[in-house]
């Protein structure tokens, strides 16, 4: 991924994506051409150098069968919107500004490992609700659905690993304007009801 240098993205930023997203494209390469599928992950840190991200397939979807070719990839997003260039300070100054698009994305590359394994899925699923229910007043738990529903659910899903080998990460988010103009970026944001990236932005100004 090219990456010029004020857009590269510190460990701590890398880490609180991978934790906290929501769904990512996993992309393997096969005999049969690339195939990709979106899914949700939970990220654990503590698996390898990079960590591993964990999420299940259904047991239709016939990627856990396909052999992988080379390393598999994961595409995490962040937030990401349009960025008006009326937004600048630097138009009225001297209207050399054009559009562009703001965004915050990690490639997590990797070893897939398949996990056939109802055990392992119904830890998986557990740790999955936990990361989504837990901020709800009221959150679903596993368990409030009967044991029988649960066991056949598994059933139809697979489990997968990307054991993560490197990563390459980019947080495009207007470093590389000045602070009037980030600004601006930031107001626009905000007015077009793009708080997450509003946010983004102004977290990542530049701090010399």
């Amino acid at each position: 991924m090219y990456t010029p240098a004020h857009f590269a993205a510190g460990a701590a930023a890398v880490r609180e994506l991978l934790t906290e997203h929501g769904a990512a494209d996993l992309v393997t390469a096969t005999a049969d051409g690339l195939v990709a599928t979106t899914l949700p992950f939970v990220y654990d840190p503590d698996t390898g150098p990079h960590g591993a991200l964990l999420g299940h397939l259904a047991r239709n979807n016939d990627q856990w069968r396909r052999p992988v070719l080379g390393e598999a990839l994961a595409i995490v997003r962040g937030p990401d919107a349009y960025v008006s260039p009326t937004w600048y300070a630097a138009k009225a100054e001297h209207g050399r500004v054009v559009p562009t698009w703001n965004y915050a994305v990690v490639h997590a590359y990797g070893e897939l490992v398949v996990h056939d394994d109802p055990a392992w899925t119904r830890a998986l699923v557990r740790r999955l609700s936990d990361k989504h229910e837990g901020r709800r007043p009221a959150p679903w738990s596993v368990d409030d659905a009967p044991a029988a529903y649960v066991t056949g659910q598994l059933r139809a899903i697979v489990g997968i690993e990307l054991r993560i080998n490197r990563i390459e990460a980019k947080w495009k988010l207007s470093q590389n304007r000045s602070a009037a103009d980030v600004d601006g970026v930031v107001a626009g944001l905000r007015a077009d009801g793009e708080h997450a990236a509003a946010d983004a932005v102004d977290r990542a100004r530049p701090t010399d």
